[in-house]
């Protein structure tokens, strides 16, 4: 299976500016009880437009399918009774550029979503930090103890540790000094927590404890000793000694910056997190989006600062429950119907300068490297390798969750919004998330 072309997430960028749907229109601005940094302008979801055009607080009225979509509807209908689907799926079709509700299956039924949920922490981290922000880590000395400061950034690497060891050991010999202490101070974050729906089991391969310093995403109980043992490794190299172990400890205010290291931008790992549903990035983020929200970096503070965001771009919060930014917890809980409208702010033209990253960071289905390649057995069974390079989604698994959500062009040549969760199926995992790919697939309409 070759990878897709690049062209999908192109043309999937632009195909909002074509038609905006009059209730949209009506609802350009939105009210948001706090104050979030960066956000005044919201392009509100297709269900916040659904419920304004609606007055009197009954169903928006229906709105005639056309035979695509007709097909679409009969099929899943039919396809969503595959035993391999279990009883209990929440899913949910809508047409990208109109709103249009193309099918619905207990699309408001509360499910645990998986790394589903990541789409809510990167919303929200892309409104909160903005596309552009970089996250810093230092080296400051000070009373012959060199400190490195750990400042958010899961994605720092060996190569980024030797640099700033070069730097900083320039700097230590033209002052004339020869040996140092280090310490590493990731007081940023409180101490590490379980969230609520994780057990200590998850410690550190499913994601490593919450830590604002690490290098090359190690997955090791304290990533924070970690780094800062390979940065007075660099330092040993370069002719500085250190001596002593490395320690925990923090900065005083009085140290000398002697180096540092920025990320690359917000919207760069906002796509990597998603492309590869990396559960230690979405963690950090949410404890980053907290901060600056002027909150603290705990999951209680950083789930209500995504609450918060998605409420100001009309997304439907009814029955949403989160604990984390992974999709980890199993006390979480979203419908489908709040995925497609969380994938249907993203889309919206007008958020583009600031959520577009979600879009682009989707897996496409075939592309290797992500949740979504052949190396995770995706869309290559004879219902679903038809929709290879023609589906982009968000996938999550936990033992008794499968979630896939996201877009494809349909066959009457209109974006499509999906999203299935399904729960508690006694299948294969395997076996039913070849049944969710064939769902994608019916949606494209190349599995007709």
């Amino acid at each position: 299976m070759t990878n897709p072309p690049s062209s999908v997430r192109t043309t999937a960028r632009h195909r909002k500016a074509r038609t905006v749907h009059p209730a949209l229109r009506r609802v350009a601005v939105v009210a948001v009880t706090a104050p979030i940094a960066g956000t005044i302008l919201f392009g509100t979801s297709a269900f916040a437009a659904d419920k304004t055009a609606d007055k009197t607080g009954g169903k928006p009225a229906a709105t005639k399918l056309d035979p695509a979509e007709q097909k679409i509807a009969a099929n899943l209908n039919t396809r969503v009774q595959d035993t391999r689907l279990g009883s209990t799926l929440s899913g949910v079709v809508i047409d990208a550029a109109s709103d249009k509700a193309v099918w619905g299956h207990d699309a408001t039924t509360a499910l645990m979503p998986a790394s589903n949920t990541k789409l809510g922490t990167a919303t929200a981290a892309l409104t909160v930090l903005g596309p552009g922000h970089r996250f810093t880590t230092r080296a400051v000395y000070g009373n012959g103890t060199l400190t490195l400061v750990g400042g958010g950034d899961r994605t720092l690497t060996s190569a980024d540790l030797q640099a700033m060891a070069k730097t900083a050991v320039a700097g230590l010999k033209a002052a004339g000094l020869t040996s140092v202490k280090v310490q590493v101070d990731d007081s940023l974050f409180p101490e590490p927590t379980l969230a609520t729906g994780w057990n200590d089991g998850y410690y550190p391969d499913s994601v490593a404890p919450v830590r604002a310093l690490v290098v090359d995403g190690h997955q090791v109980t304290d990533t924070s000793l970690d780094a800062g043992q390979v940065f007075a490794g660099f330092l040993a190299q370069q002719g500085v000694t250190v001596t002593g172990d490395v320690t925990h400890g923090k900065a005083s205010t009085g140290d000398v910056p002697v180096a540092r290291h920025q990320s690359g931008t917000l919207s760069a790992i906002v796509e990597h997190m998603l492309k590869v549903s990396d559960n230690d990035i979405a963690e950090t983020l949410l404890r980053m989006t907290a901060i600056g929200d002027g909150r603290r970096p705990t999951f209680e503070d950083g789930t209500a600062v995504v609450r918060e965001v998605l409420r100001g771009y009309g997304v439907s919060l009814v029955n949403y429950q989160i604990h984390d930014g992974s999709g980890l917890s199993r006390a979480n809980r979203i419908p489908a119907r709040s995925i497609a409208d969380i994938l249907d702010v993203a889309d919206d033209v007008r958020n583009a300068k600031t959520l577009r990253y979600i879009i682009d960071g989707l897996p496409v289905a075939g592309e290797a490297g992500s949740t979504l390649g052949p190396e995770w057995g995706r869309f290559d069974t004879a219902d679903s390798q038809c929709a290879v390079g023609k589906v982009q989604a968000k996938t999550g698994t936990l033992t008794g969750a499968i979630a896939l959500s996201g877009l494809t062009k349909a066959a009457d040549g209109r974006w499509k919004i999906f999203s299935f969760i399904e729960n508690n199926s006694t299948a294969d995992p395997a076996a039913t998330k070849d049944a969710l790919d064939g769902l994608a697939a019916t949606v494209n309409g190349c599995w007709a």
